[in-house]
């Protein structure tokens, strides 16, 4: 059995979520203290001085860029990076499924629990009709796609229709 996941699969990709939640950290520390800043510039002004509003006006533009860069950086990188964290966490606990059947093909990508996969179509047989059903079975789009021949018989070692170990039957 070819397997796709190796031990460090897991921790590198935990080490990429903790740099990218440090990077996040890092930029609203940076934040908070131009807040600050710009709070004692802001008290230390005399009453009635019109350079007041230049410094709420700075400070709405701090707010401003720091929401610019908050939503899609942990709207994309770390939603991603969190969902692909979890998918690993559930192959290691997971309730493993073997399949063995013809490979008959490849679909185009898709998201699976926020991952990006490609669809390996199985033809599997219809237990009450005389009709093949196919399976999808997903591979993890960071990984390369295994070679499967259409028509070839394949031994796959599943977890939530997402392959762990495949072998190649003759």
């Amino acid at each position: 059995m070819t397997k796709i996941y190796e031990d460090r699969d897991l921790y590198d990709a935990v080490m990429q979520q903790r740099r990218i939640l440090a990077v996040f950290y890092a930029v609203t520390a940076l934040l908070l203290g131009a807040f600050a800043a710009l709070l004692t510039v802001y008290l230390q002004l005399p009453y009635g001085s019109s350079d007041g509003v230049w410094v709420i006006v700075g400070t709405s533009a701090v707010a401003a860029v720091y929401i610019c860069f908050a939503f899609p950086y942990m709207g994309i990188c770390f939603k991603r990076c969190h969902a692909y964290v979890k998918m690993l966490r559930f192959i290691s606990r997971g309730l493993k499924e073997t399949l063995t059947a013809p490979f008959a093909g490849i679909e185009d990508w898709t998201t699976h629990d926020g991952v990006d996969v490609n669809v390996a179509t199985f033809s599997v047989p219809n237990r009450k009709g005389e009709e093949d059903m196919l399976r999808q079975v997903y591979v993890d789009g960071e990984k390369d796609f295994p070679p499967f021949e259409e028509g070839g018989s394949v031994r796959c070692v599943t977890q939530g229709n997402l392959l762990i170990e495949y072998e190649l039957l003759d």
